[in-house]
């Protein structure tokens, strides 16, 4: 049995889908331990995992939580750029501190989310063996294939692969701080040079938690990388209590803004405006953004919680309205539920833009939102079958992709021969 070690942001979105690949390996007889931010930990031991902390000084424990707080406020571009500049302080500690933490614990693979840059630098500096994970909307880059944080439609002509391209060079201008850290440490450490932003990634696997059909035609990925479906597990995620005593057997409309950019308390009252007078019971999550106390009275009086059983309560759900973060959305596909998104920031219009091409649902920008549009389109989404219908289809498409049992199978065959692992072609 190995010893794996993961490195991902202490955040839900993150967290959940990484612990659910270390419960497995655990489940399996591996030891597991996640290096990260003190923020981490509650959910790591919530999954039977082991931790080790990084970043005790520069990220002490509720600083995650608070710069989330911060990030839930803001919208758009500038929620982006204030998230590049987090996620450059959480590289330089990443870079400071993981090469001691992991090698102290005796990490003998690793299993590195995408978004954890520096991550490769730190597994090249210790000659680990590392797989890639894509959490969130996949980042590697290619010309036919917008830019990760757009909301552009995906067109195969010259023209879009032109405005693709002239997207991917300011994206990689407003990231340099990140990378131009990365450089820094990668030349320290006497290691080569990337010559593009997916030399980031493992040459030994990639996975990545969208099942294929659920991600524009791409060209340019390499032989190692899977689609694998989503990586959920109820059991490896601390239990939320919910009143299920208070539904009422109406179709149920689930609403959500995850647990970061669910600081825009307005938009709940837009939300429950536009369900008020719908035949439909509205639930509404704030992901711990707030409280129901904190809250003004809502229009119709839906059922309001700080947290959902969320993989539970999308069971019983016939409609999302979500900010399109990656793991709610694959969620709400993975129990064939459609949805009307609301992107705010960061891969969250890239997200919504996939659900809109694969006619699983609706999107409305953030500054575009109001009551009427809203209303509208969630009768639109709930009176339209070929939503279900498309969602279903992915929902059988997720099924049939593995998800967490595929993903694992694949990481114990690069710990056991140490080559790259190859996508077998249908």
């Amino acid at each position: 049995m190995a010893h794996f070690g993961i490195l991902c942001p202490a955040a839900s979105g993150h967290l959940n889908p990484m612990t659910a690949l270390g419960y497995e390996l655990h489940q399996r007889g591996h030891r597991v331990t996640v290096v990260g931010m003190p923020d981490a930990k509650p959910k790591v031991l919530a999954a039977g995992l082991e931790f080790r902390a990084i970043g005790e000084v520069a990220f002490p424990l509720g600083a995650v939580p608070d710069a989330f707080t911060k990030l839930g406020q803001l919208e758009g571009f500038t929620a982006f750029r204030y998230t590049i500049e987090l996620f450059k302080q959480l590289t330089l500690t990443l870079l400071q501190e993981a090469p001691a933490a992991l090698q102290s614990a005796g990490i003998e693979v690793l299993l590195i989310d995408q978004t954890s840059f520096g991550g490769s630098t730190v597994a090249q500096f210790l000659d680990l063996p590392f797989i890639s994970v894509c959490c969130a909307l996949m980042l590697n880059q290619d010309p036919k294939v917008p830019p990760f944080n757009t909301a552009w439609r995906y067109h195969s002509t010259r023209w879009a692969q032109i405005r693709n391209q002239l997207g991917h060079e300011f994206m990689t201008r407003i990231a340099r701080p990140i990378t131009d850290l990365v450089v820094e440490y990668r030349q320290h450490w006497n290691l080569p040079a990337y010559t593009h932003p997916d030399d980031a990634y493992s040459n030994l696997a990639q996975l990545c938690q969208q099942p294929a059909e659920f991600e524009f035609p791409r060209q340019h990925l390499p032989a190692c990388f899977h689609f694998t479906g989503p990586y959920s597990n109820s059991a490896s995620r601390a239990p939320s209590s919910f009143p299920f005593e208070q539904l009422t057997g109406q179709p149920l409309i689930y609403a959500s803004l995850g647990t970061v950019q669910n600081q825009l308390l307005g938009t709940f009252q837009i939300i429950a405006e536009a369900c008020r007078e719908l035949d439909a019971q509205l639930v509404i999550a704030l992901g711990g953004g707030s409280t129901p106390e904190a809250l003004l009275p809502l229009p119709g009086s839906p059922l309001v919680v700080e947290y959902a059983p969320q993989l539970d309560l999308l069971q019983r759900t016939t409609l999302t309205i979500t900010h399109a973060g990656m793991n709610t959305t694959l969620e709400s596909l993975s129990n064939g539920v459609p949805m009307v998104a609301i992107p705010i920031a960061n891969d969250q219009p890239g997200v919504a833009a996939r659900i809109a091409w694969t006619g699983t649902g609706e999107v409305i920008p953030l500054k575009r939102l109001s009551v009427s549009k809203l209303r509208s389109a969630i009768q639109h989404v709930l009176t339209k079958e070929t939503y279900k219908d498309n969602a279903l289809r992915l929902q059988a498409m997720i099924q049939r992709s593995g998800g967490v049992k595929k993903a694992i199978d694949i990481v114990e065959q690069v710990a056991a021969t140490g080559k790259p692992v190859l996508h077998q072609q249908k």
